[in-house]
């Protein structure tokens, strides 16, 4: 059995708030001001002037003269007003509404989709965990149609759930080759003491059946990036979960996810200290290239190995039982960009960042018996 996890970040189509920089203080607090001014139902000449200046200031007078505009519906759908038609799209008859909209979503470049689809398909495996996929509808398109190109088997078992996440970071699990999906279980409905959700994004734990009948559980999670605090209430709950699921008798247990920390941060403490939890990517027989030149070796502080300096932040931790089963791991960092005087080996079509399969590796495990 192999079992793969991947943060693919999105498909298609990503949210602008997880590509573009955030706002310097200077113009979040012109946003701040203007949503506050446009809130008051009253406006008097010295608030209208001020509404003036910041739109001035914020570059609303900047829009786009072009004449194409595009709108994606829930599945997917796309419409296009073709260039010089005169039928213009209208809200109803009775409105009459011609006008623009925003959208939040920008697309993935087709050489970074074709990379990701490559880093998926070099694996191959049995069962196939992503992180940050924005809808089912893309994830059956790249399954049945970008996956054939590469001489892959598509899976036949694709479940998608959105969680609690407004940026399309749903997470997912895809199966194949006589491994299917038995139960599915969501912790993002648990609350923190200010009856706030724990996960931000989700908690998701998997029972899967493999071909002989044994059962397999995976927890796919995400912790919050800028909150420590979150991270370690996160991390507790996780290691929570863990002991819950052994205490009831369930032995091959594995977790993985985007814990976006690195393995000494005492946030992660709960996860890599406290529980018989171990990490695959420092098991003697992970597989992953070395950086090249003088990265080969170097140990940055919080990077995954010697000569493999990328800050850890994604994770596949195995259970005893399971990791007595593991025969081979892997980690794939061919579909990231090599950031600042980091090299290694990447694919032939990846000459920038935009290009970049995912900021985040690629990790696998190969279980015997299983």
């Amino acid at each position: 059995m192999k079992i793969a996890s991947f943060n693919i970040e999105n498909l298609y189509h990503r949210d602008k708030g997880l590509v573009q920089p955030k706002l310097n203080k200077c113009i979040a607090d012109w946003v701040s001001e203007l949503d506050s001014l446009m809130h008051r139902i009253q406006k008097n000449v010295n608030d209208m002037d001020r509404i003036r200046e910041l739109t001035f200031l914020l570059g609303f007078e900047k829009t786009d003269p072009g004449p194409y505009g595009v709108l994606r519906k829930k599945q997917g759908e796309l419409f296009l007003k073709p260039k010089g038609s005169s039928n213009e799209p209208k809200a109803s008859q009775l409105t009459d509404w011609n006008g623009w909209v925003a959208l939040q979503t920008v697309a993935v470049p087709h050489n970074a989709i074709l990379n990701k689809a490559r880093l998926i398909a070099g694996t191959d495996a049995d069962v196939l965990v992503l992180q940050e996929v924005e809808d089912r509808a893309s994830l059956m398109d790249f399954n049945h149609g970008l996956l054939r190109e590469f001489d892959v088997e598509p899976y036949d078992q694709v479940l998608h759930l959105e969680g609690n996440d407004g940026h399309g970071r749903g997470m997912a699990i895809m199966a194949k080759n006589g491994y299917r999906l038995d139960t599915l279980k969501s912790h993002g409905l648990e609350l923190t003491d200010g009856q706030e959700p724990i996960f931000e994004v989700d908690c998701q734990e998997y029972a899967i059946i493999a071909p002989e009948g044994q059962r397999v559980h995976i927890l796919s999670t995400q912790f919050s990036l800028d909150k420590e605090t979150r991270r370690k209430l996160q991390a507790t709950k996780v290691a929570d979960i863990y002991h819950r699921m052994k205490g009831s008798g369930k032995e091959l247990v594995l977790v993985c996810g985007t814990l976006n920390d690195v393995s000494y941060s005492d946030c992660l403490s709960p996860i890599l200290r406290e529980t018989d939890l171990s990490d695959v990517t420092r098991n003697s027989q992970c597989k992953v290239q070395s950086d090249l030149g003088k990265g080969a070796g170097y140990f940055r502080l919080g990077a995954y190995r010697m000569g493999v300096n990328i800050r850890q932040k994604d994770y596949m931790l195995l259970s005893p039982e399971l990791k007595a089963k593991l025969t081979s791991c892997g980690l794939d960092r061919k579909g990231m960009w090599p950031d600042g005087h980091s090299r290694w080996e990447t694919y032939p079509g990846l000459k920038n960042r935009t290009h970049a399969a995912s900021a985040h590796p690629l990790i696998w495990g190969g279980f015997k018996n299983i």
